[in-house]
């Protein structure tokens, strides 16, 4: 095959349309930085622009401005990105590293719902999906291999994670001192007594 007919092939699969769903997938993930820093004040015009698409491909995508916006939550507060995060810990890291890990990827998490709530003033609990609670079983299964090192079961310390990850999101409960990952994953690998010959500081 000739370059010419390389590059007119390839200039076909450019322009091939995508599939409506894999157009709103497209478009959701280049306009949820958009709504993240504007919420709801966010024009039509202006997510167009952030997806590279024209107002009216935006409209027959979502039909409006509001179900667009509903499904950016919906895919922010998906869980398969977090659980996905958290199966690329590798299993063989020593216990202190992967509750940093895990703690890194649940911060992030949070920090995303509180941001793009914040935005849209959308208040009380985040909705919750039959999937929400999947990531107990996988943190689980990462800290089954510690079990011998652990005073209490690792669906416990999962719970416990949440929580530090959850508190130390909060900007009300992070000022003015505010917490790093690793301070949190020693929280829970050390407390906060100090013990013989062990300096926590």
């Amino acid at each position: 095959m000739s370059t010419a007919e390389q590059e007119r092939d390839a200039q076909r699969e450019r322009a091939r349309p995508l599939a409506p769903e894999d157009r709103r997938e497209a478009i959701l993930c280049s306009v949820l930085p958009l709504i993240k820093e504007h919420g709801r004040e966010v024009s039509t015009r202006e997510l167009a622009e952030a997806a590279g698409v024209a107002e009216g491909t935006l409209f027959r995508a979502f039909g409006d401005k509001e179900t667009l916006l509903e499904a950016a939550v919906a895919k922010l507060l998906d869980p398969l990105p977090l659980i996905t995060g958290l199966r690329s810990i590798d299993v063989d890291l020593p216990l202190e590293q992967k509750l940093n890990d895990i703690l890194f990827h649940l911060r992030a998490r949070m920090t995303g719902i509180f941001r793009i709530m914040a935005a849209l003033g959308i208040r009380g609990r985040p909705p919750v999906t039959p999937e929400t609670g999947y990531w107990i079983q996988v943190v689980a299964e990462l800290l089954a291999p510690h079990a011998d090192e652990l005073s209490v079961p690792p669906e416990t310390v999962a719970y416990w994670l949440r929580m530090q990850a959850f508190a130390s999101t909060l900007p009300t409960f992070n000022t003015p001192y505010e917490f790093t990952t690793d301070e949190l994953a020693r929280l829970v690998t050390s407390g906060v007594v100090r013990r013989e010959g062990k300096d926590l500081t």
